[in-house]
């Protein structure tokens, strides 16, 4: 696969990143080395390997949701805040 000059520009602008012309050439064949060393996994026989979908031994472990009350009240907690409404701790828009 060749990496050409117009697909490193594509992805420098999807990444809202300027390069030089300098960096793009040194990209270029960074990326060029990159795949043809991942490339090489082709060649592997893999005809009796089973595919790794996890490597450890882990699984998920559940418990029971349980209530568990509080020493302080709703009107104790939002006294702490800055600034409530309705009941509810208002805090600035985060876009």
């Amino acid at each position: 696969m060749e990496i050409k000059r117009e697909d490193i520009l594509h992805l420098a602008e999807l990444s809202d990143i300027s390069l030089s012309d300098t960096e793009i050439d040194s990209l270029g064949n960074d990326l060029q080395n990159i795949i043809k060393y991942i490339s090489q996994l082709d060649n592997l026989n893999t005809d009796n390997v089973e595919p790794t979908y996890q490597v450890f031994e882990m699984e998920n472990v559940w418990r029971e949701d349980e209530i568990a009350t509080q020493d302080a009240s709703r009107e104790e907690l939002l006294s702490l805040t800055k600034e409530e409404e309705d009941n509810q701790i208002k805090v600035p828009k985060v876009l």
